[in-house]
């Protein structure tokens, strides 16, 4: 009994000195585990949400690059507008630009087929196999008052499709049949 009258003794001496304000008395080592744990987790919930809370350090979210969005999104949003924008820089007008899910020309399969006019001067079709830049692509072209007579490959060999590869490569084809004047 003595003990225990000791111990509640020290236990106040303990409460009123204020070097050991916070010394919390536990009569077993589980109770002990408890309270850390408890007491960590309060801690946690301070920086985290509380009035004291520190801010975290958010990253914001890397934006996909365009080429990894969706085909009609990629298509829609950047090709047919910086295809636009690329024969507008150049002096040319686009007469009509679209893509449909049709036949080819010349092969008559159905597929994603890009349409674009140049105004008096050429159109061309840019097909894609499947609704995924990376599917193979083909290419048709002629002078504006002409049919198309021949497919060509496009693209094939090259490991990553991007937006500047794309527009380059197109008008490559249309400069090599000297339809578009680059030279």
């Amino acid at each position: 009994m003595e003990e225990n009258v000791e111990s509640k003794e020290e236990s106040i001496k303990r409460e009123d000195d204020p070097l050991k304000k916070n010394f919390i008395d536990v009569d077993s080592p589980k109770e002990a585990s408890t309270l850390i744990n408890t007491n960590s987790q309060d801690s946690n919930k301070q920086k985290v949400g509380g009035e004291n809370s520190i801010p975290s350090k958010i990253k914001p979210k890397k934006e996909l690059p365009i080429e990894k969005k969706p085909f009609n999104v990629f298509i829609n949003d950047h090709l047919l507008p910086s295809i636009i924008q690329e024969f507008k820089v150049r002096g040319l007008e686009v007469a009509d630009i679209n893509l449909k899910n049709t036949s080819r020309p010349i092969a008559g399969d159905k597929c994603w087929v890009i349409f674009c006019e140049i105004k008096d001067i050429c159109s061309f079709w840019l097909s894609f196999e499947k609704d995924d830049i990376s599917s193979l692509k083909s290419i048709s072209l002629c002078k504006s008052d002409q049919k198309p007579s021949v497919i060509e490959s496009f693209l094939i060999d090259e490991k990553r499709i991007t937006l500047k590869l794309i527009i380059s490569r197109i008008l490559q084809r249309l400069n090599g049949q000297k339809l578009i004047g680059i030279n």
